[in-house]
């Protein structure tokens, strides 16, 4: 089956188009035909693509509006330039889409329907910087190609197993029954694709799976999971709470929200802009959100604030794992993914600083090797808490999902 995944921003569609089916599946046989990014969409638009046959390479073209990307997307995969193998949009046989929010309604991925559509434009006042543009990229491809399959994939669903002691917030409890006022996580796609991969790597079983996933990259999360399910997640009702990120801030005092309106001359959105866009690894250093810049400013030029906003990353990190450890009774292994998590050995041996404690001893020379699509251990054999370095693929988990949906085959994983 061939499976076009999109992952629809504002500005940007990330899209791969994948050959997979149930046999596939078990086999871990799925296949990658092609992908690309399009980027300032609203003008002369930059397209980043990748073929099998021709490799990758940058093109431009005007593109005015997320429909006119998709369009551009499907005439391109059909094309003879593109060298996909596909001569005609029928040869898409479904449509898989990363979508933000499911709130409390959707535990899970589903094919999308008018019912499911107006369910998910009641999700958008929780999510309103992202829900619209998912939105309209399923209405794109809705125009473009009448009735295909189209599945709904969401980042909020695999930690809807989290108890209520992890995802209430100690406000009055009328909130959370009127505006479902509450922790919903994200990145739980990749989450649950590190655990999923976790499994396969060292053969236990989704009920004996106990680890934390670090999804680190300009955003970041964390995840404890218990038994293959989520238990705990640093996100919370937003992406904004939890681990230091790229451009936000994660966690604050609520207080200083009000405290910065006043002495800035802010209103709340401006606060909130402030939080979301101009703090983290940015705000910190004053230079930068990319952590291979920071470390390079920190390594050769010795810059105190590039060495500091490493330093408060790297401390947030390792903190939330031992809180972790503890809500869990312990686990079995730690596992980094994400740009950061996946490419910078610097990052992990300093996260990992000082959990001796907790039997994690680092192997400094595999943690060295292990970079870009790299799999496997960082620390020591004897380590009674190991340490993994796992990609995540939250493509292929939508492709494997809208595969699943379309034939009627649970989604749990």
């Amino acid at each position: 089956m061939n499976v076009l995944v999109l992952n629809v921003g504002s500005a940007t569609v990330k899209f791969q188009l994948m050959q997979t089916d149930m046999e596939r599946i078990e086999k871990d046989a799925d296949e990658t035909l092609a992908k690309g990014l399009v980027e300032r969409i609203g003008g002369e638009a930059v397209l980043t693509l990748w073929t099998q046959s021709r490799g990758s390479w940058r093109t431009s073209a005007s593109i005015r509006d997320i429909a006119g990307a998709i369009s551009w997307i499907l005439r391109w995969l059909t094309s003879e330039d593109s060298g996909v193998g596909i001569t005609s949009i029928a040869d898409i046989e479904a449509v898989g889409n990363r979508v933000v929010h499911g709130g409390e309604r959707f535990a899970q991925s589903v094919l999308v329907d008018e019912e499911v559509l107006k369910a998910l434009e009641d999700q958008i006042e929780l999510a309103p910087l992202h829900m619209p543009f998912n939105l309209a990229g399923i209405r794109a491809v809705k125009e473009a190609l009448g009735g295909i399959p189209q599945a709904a994939v969401f980042d909020t669903a695999f930690h809807s197993t989290l108890p209520e002691t992890s995802y209430l917030y100690a406000i009055p409890y009328s909130l959370y029954r009127r505006h479902k006022i509450r922790r919903y996580g994200f990145h739980g796609t990749s989450h649950r694709y590190v655990a999923y991969r976790y499994r396969q790597l060292t053969g236990k079983t989704r009920e004996e799976t106990h680890l934390v996933t670090l999804h680190l990259g300009n955003g970041c999360s964390a995840c404890a999971i218990r038994g293959g399910d989520s238990m705990d997640t640093s996100m919370g009702f937003t992406p904004l709470e939890g681990l230091v990120m790229g451009t936000r801030a994660g966690d604050v005092d609520p207080a200083v929200l009000d405290f910065i309106s006043v002495k800035e001359g802010l209103d709340l959105r401006g606060v909130e802009n402030l939080l979301n866009k101009q703090s983290g690894l940015l705000g910190i250093s004053g230079l930068t959100n990319d952590m291979r810049e920071l470390l390079e400013e920190a390594e050769e030029h010795y810059d105190r604030r590039a060495r500091l906003a490493i330093d408060i990353f790297c401390y947030r990190v390792r903190k939330y794992i031992g809180a972790y450890l503890a809500a869990m009774g312990g686990a079995d292994a730690v596992a980094f993914t994400g740009g950061i998590g996946q490419n910078s050995p610097v990052v992990r041996a300093a996260v990992l600083d000082g959990l001796e404690w907790a039997g994690l001893v680092l192997d400094k020379k595999a943690n060295k090797t292990m970079v870009g699509n790299k799999s496997g251990r960082i620390s020591t054999d004897e380590s009674s808490l190991a340490a993994w370095v796992i990609p995540t693929d939250e493509e292929l988990l939508i492709a494997r999902d809208t595969v699943r949906m379309v034939l009627g085959v649970s989604t749990r994983n």
